[in-house]
C-alpha cells in the first residue's frame, strides 16, 4: 500500500528538522539561543486572557463556521480605524491560523496543475499548502546582493504562463524582512489585472514595518478589490501563536462563498480563541508603536553583529522579525551541525534555520541562513556573536 503521490512529495518542515539537534545540545550542559523559530517572547496582551476569563456562557458549544461575530465586526473595526479599509462580515472568513487560511485559499483558486507565483526564498510551509491541492508554486528567484528585490514587471511576468492563476505577496516577508511599498503594490496589481490573476496577500506581520516607514495592504487599492485575498493572523501581531486564529478576507463574493463551503467541512475554529482574538483587534494603536520599537531594537542589534562577519552578504530588513544572512561558507547545514556539535563559547552556541529549504530552486541558499530575531536585543547581540565566534572557529577546523 501506498500514501497519495502529493504527499510523499512534500518535505518535512525545514525549519523545524534540526530541534533534536538544538535538544541534544542543551542536554549536554550547553546554553542554545534558538533563532531558528519564530515564536516571540513579548508577552501576549492581557486583554486577551481576559476576554476569555469572562466568557460565561454554559455550554462551550459550535461557533458559526465563518466565524463569531464578536470577532468579525472587531477586524472591521481594526482595518477601517487603522488602514481605512471598509469591509462587512461577509468578505471575512475566519480559520485556524493564517495556515488554514493559506490551505482554504489555495483549494478555492487552484486546480491541480495550476500555478501560483512566488518569490524565492519563501515561508517554507507555503509549499505544503500548494501541494495539499496539486498545484505547483512557481519561484520568482531573487537574491541577497539585490535585498530580495521582486517587485519587477519583466521577473514577474517571464514566469508568466497560461496555468498561471495567482502571485502569492509575502510583506513584510518571511524569511527575507522585505517589505512591498505601495509602488510595489501598485505594479503587482496592474500586472494582475493585465493578466487575469489572484493576489493572494500574506499581510500577517502587516505592523512591523521600521525606520519610520508606513504599513500598507493590498486591500487599499479599490480597483484590484475583486482580486486580492488578504491572509491575516493575531499570531505574531499580539504574540499569541498558540491561539491558532487567523482570516482570509476578500470582497470577492465567490471567493468567499467558496472559503465558507471549505470551512463547514471542518466545522468551525475555537470559540474562545476567537473571542480573545476579539479584544487584540480592539486594542489601542498605541501597542504597535511599543511592538515596533522593541522589535527595531533587535533588529539593529543583530544587524550591527552579523555585519562584523567578514565576507558577510546582509541589507538590513525593512520590516517583520526576520533577517536573511549570506555567509562566507559552502555548506551552512554543516556549519549548523558544527555549533550545536562541536562548538561553544562559555558554555554557550546558537541555532538558526539554514535558508535553503526557503527555496524551491534545487541547489539555491545553500550558504544563507535566516535569524529570527525573537530574543531581547542584548540576547539577539550575543547569539550574532556565537554565529561570528562560531565561524572563525569552523573554518579553522575545514582548514579554510
Amino acid at each position: 500500500m501506498k500514501v497519495a503521490d502529493r504527499v510523499a512529495e512534500m518535505q518535512f518542515s525545514p525549519i523545524r528538522r534540526f530541534n533534536v539537534f538544538g535538544f541534544e545540545a542543551e542536554a549536554a550542559g550547553k546554553t542554545v539561543y534558538h533563532l531558528n523559530i519564530g515564536q516571540p517572547d513579548v508577552e501576549t496582551p492581557e486583554c486577551f486572557m481576559e476576554a476569555v476569563k469572562n466568557f460565561d456562557k454554559k455550554v462551550l458549544a459550535y461557533a458559526e463556521s465563518g466565524g463569531v461575530n464578536e470577532l468579525l465586526d472587531a477586524m472591521i473595526y481594526y482595518m477601517d480605524r487603522d488602514f481605512g479599509m471598509k469591509y462587512e462580515r461577509k468578505n471575512i472568513q475566519i480559520t485556524t491560523g493564517g495556515s488554514e487560511a493559506l490551505t482554504l485559499i489555495f483549494t478555492a483558486l487552484l486546480n491541480p496543475g495550476d500555478e501560483a507565483l512566488i518569490a524565492e526564498p519563501f515561508y517554507t510551509n507555503y509549499n505544503t499548502f500548494c501541494k495539499q491541492v496539486s498545484g505547483k508554486l512557481v519561484p520568482l528567484t531573487t537574491s541577497a546582493e539585490d535585498g530580495y528585490n521582486w517587485a519587477k514587471r519583466d521577473l514577474i511576468e517571464a514566469a508568466i504562463t497560461p496555468k498561471t492563476k495567482a502571485i502569492c505577496c509575502l510583506s513584510p516577508g518571511n524569511p527575507t524582512g522585505r517589505v512591498l511599498t505601495m509602488e510595489d503594490m501598485r505594479l503587482i496589481g496592474d500586472i494582475a489585472k493585465e493578466h487575469d490573476l489572484w493576489i493572494i496577500s500574506d499581510e500577517v506581520y502587516r505592523e512591523f514595518v521600521y525606520d519610520g516607514a508606513e504599513a500598507h495592504s493590498f486591500g487599499q487599492l479599490d480597483d484590484i478589490a475583486d482580486r486580492v485575498v488578504i491572509v491575516d493572523s493575531v499570531s505574531k501581531r499580539w504574540s499569541a501563536c498558540g491561539a491558532r486564529i487567523g482570516a482570509a478576507i476578500s470582497k470577492n463574493d465567490e471567493l468567499m462563498q467558496s472559503l465558507l463551503k471549505l470551512a463547514q467541512g471542518r466545522l468551525c475554529c475555537s470559540t474562545l480563541d476567537q473571542i480573545g482574538a476579539a479584544a487584540l483587534y480592539r486594542m489601542d494603536k498605541s501597542y504597535y508603536d511599543a511592538a515596533k520599537a522593541e522589535y527595531e531594537g533587535r533588529r539593529d542589534a543583530a544587524y550591527e553583529e552579523i555585519s562584523k562577519i567578514p565576507g558577510v552578504i546582509c541589507q538590513k530588513p525593512a520590516g517583520a522579525f526576520y533577517m536573511t544572512v549570506k555567509l562566507p561558507v559552502d555548506d551552512v547545514e554543516d556549519f549548523l551541525m558544527f555549533l550545536l556539535k562541536e562548538f561553544d563559547d562559555n558554555g554557550e552556541t546558537v541555532m538558526f534555520a539554514p535558508a535553503a529549504g526557503f527555496y524551491a530552486n534545487k541547489g539555491l541558499g545553500q550558504d544563507e541562513l535566516r535569524i529570527a530575531y525573537v530574543l531581547t536585543a542584548d540576547k539577539m547581540k550575543r547569539a550574532c556573536e556565537l554565529i561570528k565566534l562560531g565561524l572563525e572557529a569552523y573554518n579553522k577546523k575545514i582548514g579554510k
